[in-house]
């Protein structure tokens, strides 16, 4: 069993938005699109928000800190195309 669960992850993910508004994340692809990227810039020398990460594997530093909200996961823009 994955802690946190995928469920647990988008209720965190989605603490900041208000009632009546779009929720940011609505899918698991959406969780395991944005563990990752922040996987991948830790591992490029980004220093993680979280504690005792020592031994511990990029991705599970990145599920860590989505899950406390040290880190967000931002809506896309309508329109907005990555080069």
């Amino acid at each position: 069993m994955l802690h946190p669960s995928y469920s647990d992850l988008i209720e965190a993910a989605n603490s900041d938005v208000e009632q009546g508004e779009q929720p940011v994340v609505q899918s698991r692809y959406s969780i395991v699109i944005a563990s990752a990227k922040r996987a991948r810039q830790l591992i490029a020398g980004d220093e993680p928000t979280v504690t005792h990460v020592a031994g511990r594997k990029p991705l599970s530093v990145a599920i860590e800190e989505l899950y406390k909200s040290k880190v967000k996961i931002l809506p896309e823009e309508e329109g907005h195309a990555e080069n």
